[in-house]
């Protein structure tokens, strides 16, 4: 059974655009696509643990602020070099005004 921690409001983060939150030790980019809702990566980009949560979001993709690779925000494959390793993603839900991430 996932276990869910808060992430914060989902207010507080407008469409398009990500947010660095710390759950339980980690650091987790959520990611507010547009007309699609919430999800969250590792805040950490497999080419050389850039913090992806302080990049651009494109529609469904963030793209990493130091070397620009894309990770597909909905499972954290790799979409564009210099990443060939996808990231860790995380299960989301909304609980009213509640972002609610699964850690296990």
């Amino acid at each position: 059974m996932t276990t869910y921690a808060s992430a914060g409001r989902s207010s507080e983060i407008p469409e398009g655009e990500a947010r660095v939150v710390e759950i339980d030790g980690k650091s987790v980019a959520i990611c507010h696509v547009a007309g699609d809702g919430f999800f969250a990566l590792e805040n950490r980009c497999s080419h050389d643990d850039g913090p992806l949560g302080e990049g651009t979001l494109v529609d469904d993709r963030i793209e990493c602020p130091r070397h620009g690779a894309l990770f597909d925000v909905r499972n954290g494959d790799a979409k564009t070099l210099p990443a060939v390793r996808g990231v860790k993603s995380y299960q989301v839900r909304v609980d009213g005004d509640e972002i609610q991430v699964g850690l296990d």
